[in-house]
């Protein structure tokens, strides 16, 4: 049953800060505001307070509503992600870090003097300012870098088990659908595995400080579903489904209500290995409007309908149709740091066929008082085709275990 993750459901999985999940103590105030000396643009410098004791991540949308007020006339605006802010952010305990919104104005568009707050982070409103904004490359060299130690005549060497080191593109990898693997006894398929990941094809650009591109939203994506029959003699995998695709995620808006909207669209292929009767494979293309509604007191609920077609080859299943249709809905409220209950339904109306899976996760350190910092996790399914394999085939699941990524 595919997932999707949100602006992170997005990142997912992550979550939108404060806008989308009031999570603290992160807490995103307007440092400064004015007119860039470079471009012309309006500059809104940020900054991203953490007044907790465990590092906080934060996602920060590609554009958020904004509220202005001159001469006593009020209207919203939007603000535009800075090229040199990622993101994805950090904040060390009891640290901050800073970030950057513009807006993109001509030489003879007047802010000056007026005021502006960012309903959705609760900022307090400040003046734009008359004097030129300091460039946000500049700060960030001041204020988040650290101090560099005076060089050594010959530096030391990377840890060999420090895989980052030489690999500059990691940065581009992060989470897409669930990792976890859970068990319940009672069936051919007892365990479920599952590991996935995508990676942002042209991330260094945004790294490098070069203007946004459509290109931006190109990812590569992979999932992998194993079913282990571990009551069977010498514990097999019944099926292993294997999950490449070329997505593209649309840059996110965040209005000021808190309401945060994207979308994503690609082209995917599954299959199972397998050679003979019990070979199966499928392409499809989809679409999938997404939406993040903060619910308050930490809540939120993220909803995503999907549009799918299948094309290409189907003789290896070639009524695949009936029992997934092309309709399928995602569900998800909860707590950014809590529980979480995910659903996903698949319906054909036609054929009356379809499944609905659900599953439920809480942080494995709030039950113990600290690590390992895994998610407990809980898993339900049913309806048609949790594998390619048993595409038509009607079958209940229920599982427990353990989740890396929810």
């Amino acid at each position: 049953m595919s997932r999707l993750i949100f602006l992170a459901v997005a990142g997912c999985a992550a979550s939108l800060p404060n806008a989308a999940s009031a999570a603290r103590p992160v807490e995103i105030l307007i440092g400064h505001a004015g007119r860039s000396e470079i471009d012309g643009a309006i500059l809104i410098e940020l900054r991203l307070l953490n007044g907790g004791t465990e590092p906080q991540s934060v996602a920060l949308p590609n554009r958020i509503q904004a509220r202005v007020e001159q001469a006593n006339a009020p209207h919203t605006i939007w603000l535009s992600r800075a090229a040199t802010t990622p993101a994805n952010v950090t904040v060390a305990p009891s640290g901050f870090v800073p970030a950057a919104y513009e807006i993109t104005a001509t030489p003879e568009t007047s802010f000056d003097g007026a005021t502006i707050s960012i309903p959705a982070w609760n900022s307090a409103a400040v003046r734009i300012a008359l004097q030129p904004a300091l460039e946000y490359s500049q700060s960030t060299q001041a204020i988040a870098r650290p101090p560099v130690e005076a060089s050594s005549e010959q530096s030391a060497a990377t840890p060999p088990s420090d895989r980052a080191a030489g690999n500059a593109f990691l940065a581009n990898l992060s989470a897409y659908e669930p990792i976890y693997a859970a068990y319940g006894p009672g069936t051919n398929s007892e365990a479920r595995i599952q590991i996935s990941f995508k990676y942002q094809l042209f991330g260094s650009r945004q790294a490098e400080g070069l203007p946004r591109s459509w290109r931006d939203g190109l990812h590569f994506a992979y999932s992998q579903r194993m079913f282990w029959d571990l009551g069977a003699d010498s514990s097999p995998f019944r099926n292993i489904d294997y999950q490449p695709e070329l997505l593209y995620l649309t840059p996110s808006a965040t209005f000021s209500s808190g309401t945060a909207i994207s979308g994503q669209g690609g082209i995917r292929h599954e299959s199972n290995g397998r050679d003979g009767p019990a070979s199966r494979s499928i392409n499809s293309i989809y679409v999938a409007p997404m939406a993040a509604i903060p619910l308050g007191d930490g809540y939120q609920l993220s909803i995503a309908p999907r549009l799918s077609f299948f094309v290409g080859d189907k003789s290896e299943n070639p009524d695949i149709h009936r029992y997934r249709g092309n309709t399928s809905l995602f569900i998800e409220v909860g707590e950014a740091e809590g529980l979480r209950l995910s659903t996903s339904t698949r319906f054909n109306f036609s054929s009356g066929k379809g499944a609905i899976a659900a599953d439920l996760s809480y942080p494995l350190a709030r039950l113990l008082g600290g690590g390992p910092d895994f998610y407990l996790f809980g898993q339900s399914f049913v309806g048609y085709g949790e594998n390619l394999l048993d595409y038509d085939r009607r079958t209940s699941r229920f599982r427990i275990g353990l989740a890396l990524v929810r």
